[in-house]
């Protein structure tokens, strides 16, 4: 292989010099004959005449000698000259029995300089120069002090190596068993609608092997799904081969050991949870509503979405909120509003809505008969109004004369936020909320005082 290599370099040496004598010795002389029959062309007998006669043809051989012998002196100076070049990053094989010991220190690649003429480098340089070896059999266990050697190709070039001498550590490697888990990457390569559902691997006990020191920082093993490698993803179960199994700190970061297997096979089962849901309009600022009118209709070309993500999640949703800035309105308005995903959708069938809003005239009605409830109340305390106070409230409902005179009262919440309140008396805001949203909600009374005490 090696003398194969060296045929083929010394092949291409002699073309190279062939092409040079060609460019550089044939060709000008060929040219400067060419133009000097060009000048003769009228009086070609006279340069003819020139050239048979032996006075001509010593002159002319005498200038052809001259040129040649300085052309291939200065090719034969250029090639003896002495040269050096640099082979960097020339990587490193060592010779251990890496089955009972881990090596630590020893460089993975080395500088090679190449000194000696400049055909002997140029030869060297097409040779192969990846036999750089260490031997460090029959070393115990400890710190060394190595020697890097390169098997010279060509006597004649000197080669120095950078760095030549290596300190190492030789560890005996000790096993353990691990636990493998998976984590999924790349989630974003598939269809949003897509998710993983579960996996199940081929291995779920691997041997993690390391010096003792490196195999105590090793506290989890993981197998990356990596789903780009799935070729088609879709609804059912996917085989992933070849995952890679990868070491990891407390603090999550990598650890370079020797894991057995080091890949192992994986079964992805990919679903697609969906949950269809009503949109919900909420008119913002509606407080700001010119005086004296109120929303006596809201509708939307779309009523119902079907969102997908995580089933736990999609299962606390009933509805997609769709908020509507209305405190600038002053006649009947169209909106066009993008669709905000909830917390945990990862897609949803539309994204955005156009939203009507209807104006009428204002009207004010009393609901009398609302129970006030206590919310946020700390466990083991009981409230109870002072005085002229009731736990019975008016509500004064403001909207247009049709939405008012359909209001179910049982849709109305009147409440006191007791959060972080203790023992004591309290004067608390009454708040008022409604399912209507065309509606405006408030309390006749503001303020309600409540003592709290300590259940007996």
């Amino acid at each position: 292989m090696i003398m194969n290599k060296l045929l083929k370099a010394i092949g291409h040496l002699f073309r190279v010099i062939e092409h040079f004598i060609d460019k550089k010795i044939v060709l000008p002389i060929t040219k400067f004959f060419v133009g000097i029959s060009n000048k003769f062309k009228g009086n070609s007998r006279n340069f003819e005449k020139l050239l048979t006669r032996k006075p001509g043809l010593i002159v002319v051989s005498l200038l052809v000698a001259l040129g040649v012998f300085f052309l291939a002196d200065s090719k034969t100076t250029s090639l003896i000259e002495t040269s050096a070049e640099v082979l960097y990053d020339q990587p490193i094989s060592a010779n251990y029995n890496e089955e009972a010991y881990v090596v630590e220190g020893l460089p993975k690649t080395v500088d090679i300089t190449l000194i000696g003429r400049k055909s002997d480098v140029y030869l060297a340089k097409q040779l192969p120069t990846n036999d750089i070896t260490v031997d460090l059999t029959g070393l115990e266990p400890g710190v060394h002090k190595v020697n890097l050697k390169y098997k010279k190709a060509l006597s004649s070039v000197e080669y120095k190596l950078d760095p030549s001498v290596a300190t190492i550590v030789i560890y005996e490697k000790v096993s353990e068993e691990k636990d493998v888990n998976y984590e999924v990457i790349n989630k974003d390569k598939i269809d949003s609608k897509l998710m993983v559902d579960d996996v199940t691997l081929s291995n779920d006990k691997v041997y993690v092997k390391a010096n003792e020191a490196t195999l105590n920082e090793v506290a989890s093993v993981k197998a990356l799904i990596d789903l780009k490698n799935l070729v088609d993803p879709k609804v059912g179960e996917q085989e992933l081969k070849d995952v890679k199994l990868v070491a990891y700190d407390n603090e999550g970061k990598k650890v370079n050991v020797e894991i057995v297997p080091s890949k192992i096979n994986a079964t992805v089962k990919i679903s697609s949870p969906q949950k269809e849901v009503p949109i919900r309009v909420i008119p913002k600022n509606y407080k700001k509503i010119v005086f004296g009118k109120a929303i006596s209709n809201i509708t939307t070309d779309v009523s119902k979405v079907t969102i997908y993500g995580e089933s736990t999640k999609l299962d606390k949703i009933t509805y997609i909120p769709v908020y509507v800035d209305v405190g600038d309105i002053k006649e009947d308005k169209k909106y066009s509003i993008t669709i905000t995903k909830p917390s945990g959708v990862r897609a949803i069938s539309v994204n955005s809505v156009n939203v009507s809003i209807s104006l009428g005239d204002e009207t004010t009605k009393e609901i009398s008969g609302i129970y006030l409830e206590y919310e946020n109340l700390a466990d083991g305390l009981i409230a109870q109004t002072v005085g002229e106070n009731s736990n019975i409230v008016t509500i004064n409902v403001k909207g247009v004369q049709s939405v008012l005179s359909s209001l179910d009262p049982s849709t109305i919440k009147a409440y006191v936020d007791l959060k972080g309140l203790g023992v004591g008396e309290h004067e608390i805001p009454i708040e008022v909320s409604g399912n209507d949203l065309r509606v405006k909600y408030s309390s006749k009374i503001t303020k309600v005082t409540l003592r709290i005490t300590e259940k007996k």
